[in-house]
């Protein structure tokens, strides 16, 4: 499904990505585990195109992604979470879920709603809530809605259990893992896999944006 090639990538004159390579196969989840800095983030955001690689390549079904711009990725079927949620304050719940899905020609918006509060039927509860009156927790679910929104086929998943209280981090984990055994795939960085090392299927290791350890070891 995913095949990143031994990707180089700098920020502003500084290389973030060292040659990382990785593999999401057609229904796994795979972890990416790495100390803050150690380039996770950059690569979210490569495989977006909201950066693009001075090396390698990222492919996503056999389709190389480099000429591709971010929307049209999106419409691929690849969903993101970013760490910071990035949601819009002052839209509503529903409407934070449904942007992604407003600029596809291929989605519909009532049933990805359907699928969305199935999946989480707490949001259906507070879908008319605007974003900025949420909690931090709550907003990492809204944020983890819109990508299973638009995110049919590949999620990426920005450190999903950074800053979240207890009963909410095992809320994510619980859906998440609930995800298992369909045919989306499913990348998730973390700084350790200790909320999700039961469900991942490989995990590959990143350290000044360098893999350590063998691939899918």
């Amino acid at each position: 499904m995913l095949k990143v090639e031994s990707i180089h990538v700098a920020i502003q004159s500084v290389i973030a990505l060292r040659g990382l390579s990785l593999e999401v196969a057609d229904g796994c989840m795979v972890g990416l585990v790495g100390r803050n800095g150690a380039g996770k983030t950059t690569l979210m955001r490569s495989i977006m195109g909201h950066l693009a690689p001075t090396q390698g390549r990222i492919v996503f079904d056999g389709q190389d992604l480099a000429s591709l711009p971010s929307h049209a990725r999106a419409a691929l079927g690849i969903g993101y979470m970013p760490e910071d949620r990035g949601l819009v304050p002052e839209l509503t719940v529903q409407e934070n879920i449904l942007v992604p899905v407003w600029v596809s020609k291929t989605l519909n918006a009532a049933e990805r709603l359907a699928f969305i509060y199935q999946v989480l039927p707490e949001l259906s509860d507070m879908r008319e809530r605007r974003a900025l009156l949420l909690s931090g927790g709550q907003q990492k679910l809204v944020a983890l809605a819109r990508a299973l929104a638009v995110g049919t086929r590949l999620l990426l998943l920005d450190e999903p259990f950074e800053g979240v209280a207890p009963a909410l981090s095992k809320r994510l984990a619980e859906v998440i893992a609930g995800l298992k055994g369909s045919q989306l795939s499913v990348l998730i960085a973390q700084s350790d896999l200790n909320h999700s090392r039961r469900i991942v299927d490989s995990e590959f290791v990143v350290e000044r944006g360098a893999n350590v350890t063998p691939l899918g070891a």
